[in-house]
């Protein structure tokens, strides 16, 4: 019986790759004669895995964990295996054969579980596949060049859409191209001359380092020194490492096999400091194959060492494993689709996080079988609990992509990979000399407090000076691009530096999906700047140095020495560094991999800033159409001048910032542990549609208003309503990231003393019973609650005005104990940093509740201070008392027998004025009959306070207080 067709919704070859490109279908070529394609068919999953997904992270852990132990993981969220083997039979009566029956040693993924079957087509068997009209042609697109493509929409075998559920087709070639207009229909955007951002024009060689120096000395990575360096018999044993790197595997010039990889990688090892050799695992059962190409064609094994060069040199213990897709045999490609999808099912090595710097297919349209296949693949990797990195790209705002508008490489901007951009670090060397930083290199050196607040936000940890020009200045967008007359490129430069070549970390929006959960639990609502203003899932997440003033000393292409190179490729490499790293404390607290962990980085964002350098400085601009009076690489453009700029907090170059890696370790830590073991522990707020927030709980809280200029405040809190006037905080005013900041001992105390004595807006207290609605106005009008999914867990809510300028923090005066695992007994960090000049004294004690109450006595009731004595947690070195460290000096200090759920209270002692002042404003002095307050949140397990009778400069920052429950088990890395 003939085989009945069905047309295969968004299937057309503009589709695949041409989404938003504004061109017209292709047509009048003539059919390939002969030609060989291999082809994937992808099944819809026996069951959606939204639900698990959506969870929060320890309970998608907990689901996986049951799933793999009981064996029904991919029986579950695998394809249905009636209908893959219905789909495998009826490839036979087509005369289609997979490529397993090909050559049955291939690089394929094909089985249940990937939901794929890899066949394989010539000129007689694609119509057999894709229906009679279908026709693989040659012609000429719209520049003239020579183009591979299919007229019409493809069909399939119609049961197969609907009764087998066959939703997903990928190419593995690399032969199908976009189709741009050319010329387009741009209009010219004005560009200044020279170079298009800052920070990126240094002299070349100022500062290019190992990427181990880079990561310790500018990220603060947990695994550094002794803890890195396997001769030292401390080595944190950091796990294996995927790479995604299509063809080329571990080949090397005339050395397909790679049998000198090894020795190659042990000698770059010797010259980065490393003593011991590296373990290398190649995965390319489809063989592999050294790209033949001269400059400046790009070279995918350039690629290759680049990313082995970052990872070894700063993970040393980590295994690494390459995987080089379907490689040459059987007709195989090497399309990275098939390198990805070897990384995510290889379960013999098991990678728990994999990196890639290559792209396929980047712009498929919403719909089509080709964005759901791709989109797919990295649900497989989330659900197989893989960390995925994946490099941003390096072609700006218009990602290389010439239809005028911004765009974003959609088929690997899953919300199931972590998107990886880039940044440009300037030591002060560095920024001396370049001509872009000048400004706010002279003021910076000059002590100016308004720049150095920026930079300080940005990472900048030391007051800069001209005696260390190896320190950190400042941390900008990667940007290269640069406009000589109408020509783009650095005169006598060897590297290219226009919008068709790597120069600039891309970043935007990708509008073929929809914001993801974390997003916009952070508050984000990510927008295309170009005249569509389109929505959708805003990339990159995170970024790392790629470049510009900054080159990463890594292997050559060929393995044969070394080389300065850059670009989001270094970047997504770096964080796969760190994610293992982190890894490895989270096994050795007893917790999972990370996994999936999109979401706790948008959360460790909202509670602990301090885990992200805020890049706040540059710009990856370069929309553009074929055509015009620019000359850009070689090709004639139009630029559009659609693009985005960095700013505080996410933005759509940067995404949440760099890393501050051993603070960002110590947040994601907690939020684990907080969301495995404490569930019985109740948030600050209760949540519903017809209550909205009501308390949890009883429980004292802090309010706390910030505005930039004087606000009248309403607190709603059960049937009782306050008002009042805040004063607009004070210039430098401290921020929960700068006061997190502090809590680091190589914090420059000289940097604290700058910034002293700036006036907060208004601190109160407020007393809510159980169920009590909870509500504030800011000028009289109504204010969000953005972030309260994340910080809701860890003591604290914000009300924020439609505007953001002006917020009412609601914050709980002690802590939650939240242990490792529950564990009783343990000891905790106390970090503090002094910020006044008096004499200061600081004691924690535990309490009964959320109002501090010890034994049914209520803070400021007669023998609560005796109470409190009693129940005072003691130092590791005896005492209950930690002595201030002295103005703008820091401190840390262990206090032991903290038991899982303690609450936590404090109080401050002021040696030299003899006066106490208690967490809890009732148990202080009145001011015109009104307690007055001495602490302010500022964040996770983050307080600081005023330590002045009456309120002082009301700069709550003379001793700032961080407490620690989980860095001390273990190995105590991370102490």
């Amino acid at each position: 019986m003939a085989t009945t067709y069905a047309e295969l919704r968004h299937s057309t070859y503009l589709d695949f790759d041409s989404y938003r490109s504004g061109a017209d279908p292709l047509g009048g070529g003539a059919p390939v004669s002969s030609f060989t394609l291999n082809v994937a068919l992808i099944l819809a999953r026996a069951n959606d895995p939204a639900s698990l997904l959506s969870a929060d992270w320890a309970s998608r852990q907990q689901q996986l964990a049951q799933l793999e132990a009981s064996g029904k993981l991919w029986s579950t969220y695998g394809a249905d295996p009636n209908a893959y083997k219905n789909v495998h039979d009826d490839l036979a009566g087509l005369g289609i054969q997979t490529v397993d029956q090909v050559s049955p040693v291939n690089g394929y993924i094909s089985s249940p579980e990937s939901r794929t079957i890899w066949v394989q087509l010539d000129q007689g068997t694609f119509t057999n596949l894709f229906g009679p009209t279908a026709s693989l042609l040659e012609g000429t697109d719209p520049s003239g060049g020579s183009i591979r493509y299919w007229e019409g929409s493809l069909s399939l075998p119609a049961d197969w859409l609907t009764s087998q559920g066959v939703v997903g087709l990928w190419f593995d070639t690399n032969a199908f191209r976009s189709v741009l207009l050319d010329p387009g229909n741009g209009v010219v955007a004005p560009m200044v001359q020279q170079w298009q951002s800052p920070g990126n024009a240094a002299e070349k060689g100022q500062s290019d380092l190992y990427p181990q120096v880079i990561a310790d000395t500018y990220y603060d990575f947990p695994v550094a020194g002794p803890l890195r360096d396997p001769s030292t018999g401390l080595a944190v044993p950091t796990a294996a490492i995927g790479f995604v790197e299509p063809g080329v595997g571990t080949s090397l010039p005339g050395d397909d096999k790679g049998t000198g990889f090894q020795a190659a990688i042990d000698i770059y090892r010797q010259g980065a400091g490393i003593s011991t050799s590296a373990v290398v695992i190649d995965v390319a059962p489809g063989l592999q194959s050294y790209p033949t190409v001269a400059p400046p064609a790009f070279n995918p094994a350039g690629e290759r060492s680049l990313d082995v060069g970052v990872v070894t040199a700063t993970n040393p213990e980590s295994p690494l494993i390459l995987f080089a897709g379907s490689g040459t045999k059987a007709g195989a490609q090497s399309n990275a689709f098939t390198a990805y999808q070897s990384s995510f099912w290889d379960t013999v090595n098991d990678p728990k996080v994999v990196t890639s710097s290559f792209r396929f297919a980047t712009q498929s349209a919403p719909e089509s079988p080709f964005l759901i296949a791709s989109r797919e693949l990295f649900v497989d990797a989330a659900l197989r609990n893989i960390s995925v990195m994946n490099a941003n790209g390096d072609g700006g705002s218009g990602d290389q992509y010439g239809n005028g508008l911004t765009n974003v490489g959609v088929n690997r901007a899953s919300p199931y990979a972590l998107m990886v951009g880039g940044t440009s670090i300037s030591t002060v060397g560095a920024a001396m000399t370049d001509p872009t930083l000048a400004t706010i290199t002279n003021a910076a050196l000059a002590g100016d407090p308004a720049t150095l607040w920026q930079l300080i936000a940005g990472g900048l940890t030391t007051l800069p000076t001209t005696a260390n020009l190896d320190t950190m200045l400042i941390e900008t967008v990667w940007n290269r691009y640069y406009l000589d007359g109408t020509t783009m490129g650095v005169p006598g430069a060897r590297e290219q530096t226009g919008f068709l070549h790597n120069n600039t970390g891309a970043g935007g929006v990708d509008s073929t999906q929809p914001v993801p959960a974390y997003q916009g639990a952070f508050g984000l609502v990510p927008t295309t700047s170009d005249p569509h203003a389109l929505v959708g899932r805003g990339t990159p997440d995170v970024s790392a140095n790629a470049g510009g003033n900054m080159l990463y000393i890594v292997p050559t292409a060929d393995m044969a020495g070394t080389s300065n190179d850059d670009g989001t490729s270094a970047a997504a490499p770096l964080w796969a560094s760190l994610v293992s790293q982190i890894n490895a404390v989270f096994h050795d607290q007893e917790l999972p991999p990370l996994g999936y962990m999109n979401d706790l980085l948008y959360q460790a964002a909202t509670i602990a800033p301090a885990s992200f350098n805020d890049i706040q400085i540059g710009s990856n601009t370069s929309s553009f159409t074929l055509g015009g009076p620019i000359t850009s690489d070689g090709t004639a453009i139009t630029p559009t001048g659609y693009g985005y700029s960095a700013g505080p907090g996410y933005d759509l170059t940067t995404g949440l910032g760099t890393p501050n890696g051993l603070f960002l370790a110590r947040a994601l830590t907690a939020i684990a542990h907080e969301q495995t073991s404490y569930d019985s522990v109740p948030d600050v707020v209760a949540s519903s549609a017809s209550a909205g927030l009501t308390a949890a709980t009883a429980e004292t809280l802090l309010v706390q208003t910030t505005s930039v200029s004087a606000a009248t405040v309403s607190l709603f809190v059960g049937g009782s309503s306050d008002s009042f006037t805040s004063l607009a905080a004070q210039p430098y005013a401290w921020t929960s990231l700068l006061a997190q900041q502090t809590l680091q001992d190589g914090f420059d105390a000289a940097l604290v003393r700058l910034f002293d004595g700036a006036a907060q807006g208004a601190l109160g207290q407020a007393v809510a019973a159980s169920g009590n609605q909870l509500a504030a106005l800011i000028d009289g009008a109504a204010t969000l609650t953005p972030q309260v999914s994340f910080s809701n867990p860890f003591g604290f809510l914000d009300f924020v005005s439609t505007g953001a300028d002006s917020s009412v923090r609601l914050a709980r005066p002690v802590a939650v104990a939240e242990t490792v695992g529950g564990h009783d007994e343990q000891t905790a960090v106390v970090r503090i940093r002094q910020n006044g000049t008096d004499s200061l004294a600081l004691e924690l004690y535990r309490v009964d509740d959320f109002n501090g109450s010890i034994d049914g006595l209520q803070p400021g009731n007669a023998g609560y201070a005796a109470a409190a004595e009693a129940r005072a947690y003691v130092t590791t070195t005896g005492g209950t008392t930690i002595a201030g460290p002295g103005y703008g000096n820091y401190a840390e200090v262990m206090i032991a027998g903290v038991d899982a759920g303690d609450l936590v209270a404090m109080k401050l002692t002021d040696l030299t004025q003899g006066t106490v002042h208690w967490a809890f404003a009732q148990a202080n002095e009145s001011v015109g009959g009104h307690p007055v307050g001495h602490l302010w949140n500022y964040g996770f397990n983050t307080w600081g306070w005023e330590d002045t009778s009456g309120g002082g400069d009301r700069d709550y920052n003379d001793l700032v207080v961080g407490l620690d429950f989980t860095s001390t088990f273990g190995h105590a890395w991370l102490v």
